[in-house]
């Protein structure tokens, strides 16, 4: 059996569908365990809902013909994102399990180091998985950003929407859709922005320590970002003068 066969054949997992499965199996273990209220029932569920959905139609619209060992490594990230997000819904209520949500939210930011690292190994990267690892990304900062929000400050939900800002700003400038230079500090710049936040949801340090080491990382995000704009802008204003690109 060629490679691409077995990558085709290993399509047939159908992936929404195994994510449902991981999502579910991530809910009823919180419930078991340190229960789960309506709220957060209901958050599970409808994270599960349109999370998978939304990686159905990603599928789809890509033509993604294979699935790599990568790609599951992120599915589960997603999946314990949506246990966090029941947690984060459960603390809405006064019913904080710090330990529980901190502890899946360390997971899932620490998977963010091996998926990468396991598709450039196995030959398996692609085009789809790089935006799966991306949007898996941008899932837990949100959350976490509105969670550490709550007790530091709702400047700190900025982390969690600059990506979405960006996406909706490129609506009305679709230059900003333009694809970028790798960036190693980028990717750093990323990392950082949840392992700062899963710091600042243990609790473990002083508020005013907390505020000002994620208005640090705010800061960085702020720089990553603006330099992706500048770059894409100055393709743009190349492009329009009809340079050389």
């Amino acid at each position: 059996m060629t490679l691409l066969a077995r990558r085709e054949m290993t399509l047939q997992i159908h992936p929404a569908g195994l994510g449902a499965a991981v999502q579910a199996g991530v809910i009823m273990s919180l419930a078991a365990t340190v229960g789960l209220g309506a709220i957060g029932w209901a958050t599970g569920v409808a994270f599960g809902v349109l999370a998978w959905s939304v990686l159905a139609e990603g599928i789809r619209r890509s033509g993604a013909r294979s699935w790599g060992p990568a790609d599951t490594i992120t599915l589960v990230r997603l999946a314990l994102t949506g246990g966090v997000a029941a947690l984060v819904a459960e603390a809405l209520t006064g019913r904080t399990m710090l330990m529980t949500l901190v502890g899946l939210a360390a997971v899932a930011a620490a998977l963010d180091a091996v998926d990468g690292q396991v598709a450039r190994r196995t030959k398996t990267t692609s085009a789809f998985g790089a935006r799966f690892d991306m949007e898996a990304d941008s899932v837990l900062v949100l959350i976490l950003s509105l969670f550490v929000a709550s007790s530091l400050g709702w400047w700190v939900a900025a982390i969690g929407l600059f990506r979405y800002a960006f996406v909706a700003a490129s609506w009305a400038w679709p230059w900003l859709r333009g694809s970028l230079p790798p960036r190693m500090v980028r990717k750093v710049v990323a990392a950082l922005q949840g392992a700062v936040l899963v710091l600042a949801s243990a609790d473990l340090v002083p508020v005013w320590q907390a505020q000002i080491v994620v208005a640090l990382a705010l800061g960085f995000l702020t720089w990553s970002f603006g330099t992706d704009v500048v770059w894409l802008r100055s393709r743009r204003t190349l492009a329009t003068s009809g340079g050389n690109l």
